[in-house]
């Protein structure tokens, strides 16, 4: 397909859809952990053999999946064209940027510049890491900065508690070799007596830098991110299986790894982020009212802030009541939960075929009705990436010795 034709393509969905694109869901499979089975999918569609189970679904996805064995455009979100070309939203984006992100972002950013997905595992994550800007680079990656808010009305499974950071005399020069023989013997989870453990707790959530050590809770994650499938795990053990140590070399470069080995995982770390004894206080999230937002059917609340390199907010209308929902650019949206219509698109939470849209700039800003037509609250949730909202709001950060 040439770039003309998916312009028009591209053209006419949005004509369809005054300024709002349906999306297809897009699941992605990993190999190292068991699913939670909690996405909404046949029991039978969730393992897929070789390449492991779905274990997440990516939303308005530019992003490859970064697997080893499995589709090339694993990951990739398409547009919901009835019978035409199938397009990805990458390709939708890069043949006419300014038409979905409008003119001035679109000089500025290299496209939409975040992922949101919806992570369903049936235990917890093993530790592990982002690379900052600096190593990610090194492989030709991005980093990835990420956060994360856990939705109501879902079981939050055997292991509902998040472990971030590092105990603050960890970070200690002398002390940091600790982590050590876990990375080279590679035969236990007992690198987590380091870490420190928070409970996850439905309508909250956490903001993780690159460079901060973790490993989430069981609890369904929706998850909101640089656009990046850049890691290294550091936890040999979990789930009763050693996963492939592969995985702590992923993103890391050949030449690294044969002259400094184990050691050069503990540079990747952001030993002041990670032992901050504030952490907790520092990147803790929970909803936080957008006063200005209230209407008679609803109101909006950040529930993604305290980083300007992505952002979101939870809506939420009320029965048989409308919202006039004005943001400040482009931005995708999951209805979580509710029935009704979005813009004029039929929408219904908790079905895949129907809850997700991408809204350009031009319609964000031009303003969208969102029709509750059910029984109870409707819930969105919206993602934004860098810079769209300047003023999202950033914690107050307590402060205390560093290392």
């Amino acid at each position: 397909m040439t770039v003309d034709t998916m312009r028009d393509s591209v053209l006419r969905a949005l004509s369809d859809g005054n300024g709002i694109l349906r999306l297809e869901p897009a699941w992605v499979a990993r190999d190292f952990l068991p699913p939670g089975r909690r996405l909404g999918l046949s029991e039978d569609a969730y393992d897929l053999e070789v390449r492991g189970a779905v274990c997440e679904r990516w939303l308005a996805s530019t992003t490859r999946a970064d697997n080893q064995v499995g589709p090339a455009n694993e990951g990739l979100s398409y547009l919901a064209l009835d019978g035409q070309d199938r397009i990805t939203l990458a390709e939708a984006v890069a043949a006419d940027p300014a038409l979905l992100m409008g003119p001035d972002y679109a000089a500025t950013h290299d496209g939409l510049g975040r992922l949101a997905k919806i992570f369903d595992y049936s235990t917890r994550l093993p530790l592990h890491l982002h690379q900052r800007s600096e190593h990610a680079a090194l492989v030709g990656r991005r980093p990835k900065e990420e956060a994360y808010y856990f939705p109501p009305g879902v079981e939050m499974g055997p292991h509902p508690e998040c472990f971030l950071g590092v105990h603050p005399s960890v970070a200690h020069d002398g002390n940091r070799v600790l982590l050590l023989p876990h990375l080279q013997d590679w035969n236990s989870d007992l690198i987590l007596q380091h870490s420190v453990a928070f409970l996850q707790v439905s309508e909250q959530g956490f903001h993780v830098p690159a460079g901060v050590l973790h490993a989430p809770g069981s609890a369904l994650t929706i998850e909101l991110q640089e656009d990046s499938d850049v890691f290294a795990m550091l936890q040999a053990l979990n789930a009763g299986k050693i996963i492939s140590k592969e995985l702590l070399w992923k993103d890391v470069r050949p030449a690294d790894r044969e002259s400094k080995g184990e050691r050069f995982i503990l540079e990747l770390i952001d030993w002041d982020e990670n032992a901050d004894p504030y952490f907790y206080d520092n990147h803790h999230l929970s909803p936080q009212l957008i006063e200005e937002s209230r209407q008679e059917g609803g109101e909006e609340y950040w529930i993604y802030y305290n980083t300007t390199k992505f952002s979101g907010k939870k809506l939420v209308v009320r029965p048989g009541c409308s919202y006039l929902s004005r943001d400040a650019g482009v931005h995708n949206v999951l209805v979580w939960s509710g029935s009704g219509s979005y813009g004029g698109l039929a929408v219904q939470g908790g079905d895949p075929d129907l809850d997700e849209v991408l809204v350009t700039y031009e319609r964000a800003v031009a303003g969208v009705e969102v029709r509750n037509t059910g029984q109870d609250d409707m819930l969105v949730i919206k993602f934004f990436g860098p810079d769209v909202n300047p003023d999202v709001p950033v914690i107050d950060r307590r402060h205390s010795g560093r290392h």
